[in-house]
């Protein structure tokens, strides 16, 4: 019979698999494969195990993969969440060959978040091996698109039975072993900017619309300076801006008459988006009280709230508990800068916490995850809801 320690230490071959199938977000990578291919290999494991699992297509060729075990009778209903989908791949030398290498575990995905995921896999599998030690039900969402939009996700709490609530929630992003109750939000803003075509030997006739945006670009850098010296979160510090994106012009002899900018506004709590709609107005508006010619618009393309949740709340504590009980050198109350699916928990009313394996290299072009981490947060899960009872 296979032992606990061996299940949760399948986290390890668990990841090697998932590293191998490449699962690129195409809306962020024309051409990437998306999460079909992954979200199968995944339901044909459970599956194999004895676990039902459900593919859930949430875009065309694009799924999550959800599954459940049940404990020996009515207890609290764990959601464990994980991404299927990862950046791009271009510019790393093996992305889709996993190496272990001096403990550490390297391949696109291995941080961001495949690694985390093989950790929710493991333990879901040693919690369907022990039914008669605990009560309650565990699910897991594996879902798609987390590195874009998020309709993986979003998708899963729109159709999830509303009468089959959530206690608690574990998103299993890399957190070094911290027990995260907080991390920013983003906006992703696009302006333009519109001149008057003319031949470049007849100012009077042009308006430039590349250095309208200028205008746009000074005030977005007063802003950004202004933001980060006075950080308003004990944890996340402040708010950010940068620019991300800017095209203009069609040739060096005529005035632009067009200029596009996209740029990303990171928030922290209390900022919302009402926050960077008021922003961006503000600044049009003193463009066009500073200059008659201004001509600009903007608009909010997507906005996603930050994440905070209470530590105090008493299923945070006990899975802080468990946590430390099991790393004690390593594990401690803390927060990420980057945004993760646990903003979209919390707000559906989820206890929700975020929490993974050590690792390096998110979204560059060598990336890896601390391979005896990956077990470990295996048995922490396990531990945690044989352990549990209804607060």
């Amino acid at each position: 019979m296979t032992s606990l320690q061996q299940t949760f230490d399948r986290s390890l071959e668990i990841l090697f698999e998932l590293i191998r199938i490449e699962s690129v977000n195409p809306t962020l990578v024309s051409g990437g494969a998306g999460e079909q291919a992954i979200a199968e290999h995944l339901s044909g494991l459970l599956n194999s195990e004895g676990i039902p699992s459900e593919l859930q297509p949430v875009a065309p060729g694009r799924f999550n993969v959800l599954a459940a075990v049940q404990g020996s009778g009515p207890g609290p209903r764990v959601l464990l969440n994980g991404h299927l989908d990862t950046v791009s791949i271009a510019g790393m030398k093996r992305p889709l060959v996993p190496v272990l290498k001096e403990g550490r575990v390297y391949g696109r995905g291995a941080q961001d978040m495949k690694g985390g995921l093989a950790a929710a896999v493991a333990a879901l599998l040693a919690l369907s091996r022990s039914k008669e030690d605990w009560k309650g039900e565990v699910v897991l969402a594996a879902v798609a698109d987390e590195e874009d939009l998020s309709l993986g996700t979003t998708w899963f709490l729109e159709h999830w039975p509303q009468d089959r609530p959530f206690d608690f929630a574990l998103v299993l992003e890399p957190t070094d072993l911290e027990v995260a109750t907080a991390h920013k939000g983003f906006a992703w803003v696009e302006v333009t900017t519109r001149g008057k075509a003319a031949h470049g030997s007849r100012p009077a006739d042009g308006v430039d619309a590349i250095r309208l945006m200028g205008q746009v670009l000074g005030h977005l850098d007063r802003l950004d300076r202004d933001l980060q010296s006075r950080p308003l979160h004990h944890l996340l510090g402040s708010g950010s801006l940068h620019a991300s994106v800017i095209r203009g012009g069609r040739q060096w002899s005529s005035y632009p008459d067009r200029c596009h900018l996209k740029y990303e506004r990171r928030t922290v709590p209390p900022e919302t988006r009402e926050t960077v709609e008021t922003e961006f107005r503000q600044i049009l508006q003193t463009c066009h009280d500073q200059d008659p010619h201004f001509q600009g618009e903007a608009s909010l393309v997507c906005a996603r709230e930050p994440f905070e949740a209470d530590p105090e709340k008493a299923v945070l504590q006990r899975f802080y508990r468990t946590a430390r009980s099991q790393r004690p050198r390593h594990v401690g109350w803390g927060s990420v800068s980057f945004w993760t699916d646990a903003a979209l928990l919390a707000a559906a009313g989820i206890p929700t916490l975020v929490f993974g394996p050590r690792g390096a290299g998110l979204h560059s072009l060598e990336e890896y995850v601390v391979a005896e981490d990956l077990g470990d947060c295996a048995e922490i899960i396990y531990r945690f809801v044989t352990q549990a009872q209804p607060d």
